[in-house]
C-alpha cells in the first residue's frame, strides 16, 4: 500500500515512502512535518503502511480462495476511518 498525505505547508502530495527517505521532513520543501516527533512519526508512518501492505496482501489471498461469505466493509474500515476523520478535523481546526 503508497500511503500519500498532503503536507499542510506547501499542499504537495507526499508518499510515506518520501518522508522516510527524508527523515520525516517533507521533499519538496525541507520542513519537518512534526517539531517535536519526527522519528515518533516517521516509524509510525512505516508501521502504517506495512500493516496497510499486509491487509492488502491478506486480503487478496482471502478472496482468491472464494470463501462462501462477503466481509461487512464497515468492520474493516470503521476502526481506519475514526483515526483519519480525526487527522482531518484537527488540521481544519488548526487552519481556522
Amino acid at each position: 500500500m503508497k500511503i500519500k498525505v498532503v503536507h499542510d505547508e506547501c499542499g504537495r502530495e507526499v508518499l510515506v515512502q518520501q518522508i522516510l527517505e527524508s527523515g520525516g521532513h517533507c521533499p519538496w520543501d525541507g520542513k519537518a512535518f512534526t517539531r517535536d516527533y519526527t522519528a515518533s512519526l516517521t516509524s509510525a508512518l512505516e508501521l502504517a503502511e506495512n500493516a496497510g501492505t499486509a491487509l492488502e496482501i491478506a486480503l487478496d489471498h482471502i478472496a482468491g480462495m472464494d470463501p462462501a461469505f462477503t466481509f461487512v466493509r464497515e468492520s474493516v474500515l470503521a476502526s481506519i476511518e475514526e483515526p483519519l476523520d480525526r487527522l482531518g478535523h484537527a488540521r481544519r481546526a488548526v487552519r481556522t
